[in-house]
């Protein structure tokens, strides 16, 4: 079938702003015509593509076509970027998923050596619920642990980060004293970056076999978290790339040397080709070859 444009950015604004009113402003039209717009996209197909509550969210059948929408967005920004149509007023805009370990440790260099020429749209997601974001469109990439491609994207894998159980010294000396078992886990508080964050739990699964439910410090910020293991407040997983230094330094120490979790990492990005993407995609590439094993 034959898309009408300016049906589908309706969709997407419909979606973005979660109103018709917002859809209305970002589109300058009226909320009328937005709905005429998106009542008309869903006669078109057979099906209704939005779920009009507060806020307006896309429906299972809706989902392919936000993607649509959002793709076709990023290849007329690509292309006017290419053709030089803004005259350097504007910059292709590409929305990533990035967990935020990865954020605060190799990512952001990498990045840094395209913002002249690209504006970023980051999204920080735990990596194994990123996948949804490709699903829906919101994002064009994302680095991931499913190996599984979503609909209509690429997959390549980017290295693994390996994860060890860190603590202060002063914290291990009064919680562990040298051993590390269920019976000491139990008590112990750990820290937790969000309700998402599994990775201590996987350790703990590993060590015992009845569940433990430790003391849980939340602390939703990767540069954050790990500065809270520094100053004692529990526990936790904290990759290599982001203890070392602290570690080197008698500021961390490994609870239970030679026992890790690894997360392997994926780069799960539209198959479809910009500049700008294909640029971003390189870069992340460059960075995990330095600095994931």
């Amino acid at each position: 079938m034959d898309f009408d444009l300016a049906q589908l950015r309706a969709l997407a604004a419909a979606v973005d702003g979660g109103t018709f009113d917002a859809a209305a402003r970002q589109l300058h039209v009226t909320p009328s015509a937005i709905s005429q717009r998106i009542r008309s996209l869903e006669n078109a197909v057979g099906g209704v593509l939005l779920q009009r509550g507060k806020p307006i969210t896309p429906t299972t059948a809706g989902l392919p076509y936000l993607r649509l929408a959002r793709q076709v967005e990023a290849l007329a920004a690509d292309a006017a970027s290419e053709a030089a149509l803004s005259e350097g007023s504007h910059m292709p805009t590409i929305p990533l998923a990035i967990n935020g370990d990865s954020l605060a440790t190799w990512v952001m260099p990498a990045l840094g050596e395209l913002a002249g020429d690209v504006t970023f749209d980051i999204h920080r997601e735990d990596q194994d619920h990123s996948a949804a974001l490709l699903r829906d469109g919101t994002v064009v990439a994302a680095i991931t642990t499913e190996v599984q491609p979503v609909q209509g994207c690429t997959v390549r894998r980017l290295g693994v980060m390996r994860y060890r159980p860190m603590a202060s010294p002063a914290f291990a000396d009064r919680w562990f004293a040298g051993t590390v078992d269920a019976r000491t886990l139990a008590p112990a508080p750990v820290v937790v970056f969000d309700r998402k964050d599994d990775i201590q739990d996987q350790y703990l699964r590993a060590r015992s076999r009845t569940p433990l439910d430790p003391p849980r410090h939340y602390v939703p910020g990767s540069a954050d978290f790990a500065e809270a293991v520094r100053l004692g407040f529990g526990w936790a997983m904290l990759p290599d790339i982001q203890s070392a230094g602290p570690e080197s330094r008698g500021e961390l120490v490994d609870l239970h040397p030679g026992h890790h979790v690894d997360i392997v990492l994926y780069w799960q990005q539209w198959a479809l080709h910009t500049n700008a993407l294909e640029r971003v995609a390189q870069a992340i590439g460059r960075a995990a070859a330095r600095s994931l094993t």
